[in-house]
């Protein structure tokens, strides 16, 4: 067999539905899925005993299953085939900051950022920020958005899963970045090119604002915390097209794309 056959058969050997799963036994050899999986592989996949799937660990393995047990539809048991590593990872670990859009621009957002390589999306309230969930929406908010990042983790086959971050003030945000971070702010009036920057950081966080962009003052106090102004190009992005291709540019410059 040639190589390129070879690949492209080991390649088919791994395309079925994909899940994820804490429960993964390696000495039993068995994994069982949690209540909403199991329906949603009973009733709406409507899979039966011998039907293989992909699940993956979380962190970053995948393994390859036939579908053993439908005896309870709300714990459906899978046994394992095969594991090898997940190569949807990027090498660099990126996470969003971003703030809190109209309407339902923040679950497109989520969902670009989860396929692009996000390893983190946090939601935060700026001072030009539109929308401003109270507690109570903003928790199911983010309850909805950790589903939006598990079913777009699925779709384009990530090892892990994005954590959505509970919602946030702007200082909050950016004084939560790490020492060993590069944090850089997307600012429409001026700054450097990406391609300008010192990428050889593991880490960088991402800080990008809503519909209005950022206050001065705010930019002020981002570059006094060490963050480093970007822009796009003389063209000015929609807030949700902004991340994806920022997040985009990054992992090409990063050699993740």
């Amino acid at each position: 067999m040639l190589k390129g056959e070879y690949m492209a058969e080991e390649l088919e050997k791994w395309r079925y539905p994909r899940f994820f799963s804490d429960t993964i036994d390696e000495n039993d050899r068995i994994i069982y899925m949690n209540d909403e999986d199991s329906k949603h592989i009973a009733q709406v996949l409507r899979m039966r005993k011998g039907d293989k799937a992909i699940i993956c660990d979380k962190n970053g393995h995948d393994y390859l299953c036939e579908l053993s047990s439908l005896e309870n539809k709300n714990a459906i048991e899978f046994g394992i085939l095969d594991k090898k590593d997940n190569l949807a990872e990027p090498d660099v670990e990126i996470t969003l900051f971003q703030a809190v859009p109209k309407n339902d621009k923040l679950d497109f957002i989520v969902q670009k950022a989860t396929e692009l390589g996000a390893v983190r999306i946090v939601p935060f309230l700026s001072k030009r920020c539109v929308s401003r969930p109270d507690a109570k929406s903003a928790d199911k908010k983010e309850q909805r958005l950790q589903r939006i990042a598990y079913e777009a983790s699925k779709q384009c086959g990530r090892g892990k899963i994005p954590e959505v971050m509970p919602f946030t003030d702007f200082k909050s945000a950016v004084n939560s970045v790490d020492s060993d971070t590069l944090p850089i702010l997307f600012y429409e009036c001026g700054g450097k090119k990406l391609s300008e920057l010192d990428l050889s950081y593991k880490k960088i966080a991402v800080f990008i604002g809503s519909e209005g962009g950022f206050e001065k003052e705010e930019v002020d106090y981002a570059l006094s915390k060490g963050a480093t102004p970007v822009h796009l190009g003389e063209r000015i992005l929609r807030c949700e097209t902004a991340p994806v291709a920022a997040l985009a540019v990054l992992m090409n410059l990063t050699g993740n794309l």
